[in-house]
């Protein structure tokens, strides 16, 4: 009996922080057929790497079925770490080649166990650069950054900040 094909789902994914470390915020754009869903979050401290990394694994979380997964993202360093950086990072114990913790390592076990669900191909594009997908995920993340810093005060925004920073995360 042959399995049926894999649905078919493009995602582009942006992230950011501003200014990094700071605010962050993430958006998706899941496109299945003609359909199209957009999702974003805003974190009060955070790194542009984690709100990256976050962007894609809101879009493989969800996901309700394994699919066959085209990723677009204007983060090489999403791209080559779950693509190349990981088989190794676990080989070692999350350590770099340099022996040191690897950052984020909370984010990057996260996305791999989403990974393994779908069939993916992780593509880079160049960020900021008209690309209608990505342009479209970088409004819906400034849009989440914006609710996010009607919500929070400055002070309450410094202090997340400078909880994080000595929180050791990213």
């Amino acid at each position: 009996m042959t399995p049926l094909p894999l649905p078919k789902v493009t995602i582009h994914t942006d992230g950011g922080a501003a200014p990094n470390p700071g605010a962050g915020a993430w958006a998706a754009v899941l496109q299945y057929g003609s359909n199209a869903w957009e999702i974003s979050g805003a974190v009060p401290a955070t790194t542009n790497n984690r709100m990256e990394l976050q962007a894609a694994i809101q879009a493989l979380r969800a996901l309700n079925r394994p699919c066959a997964v085209t990723l677009y993202t204007d983060s090489d360093y999403v791209r080559q770490g779950i693509t190349s950086w990981i088989t190794g990072w676990k080989r070692n114990g999350w350590k770099t080649a340099a022996k040191e913790p690897v950052k984020n390592r909370d984010l990057w076990i996260e996305l791999d166990g989403f990974a393994v669900r779908h069939q993916i191909e992780w593509k880079w594009l160049k960020g900021h650069a008209g690309h209608r997908w990505n342009e479209r995920c970088d409004e819906l993340a400034t849009r989440a950054m914006d609710r996010l810093r009607r919500e929070h005060s400055p002070a309450q925004l410094r202090a997340a900040l400078e909880e994080f920073k000595g929180s050791g995360v990213g």
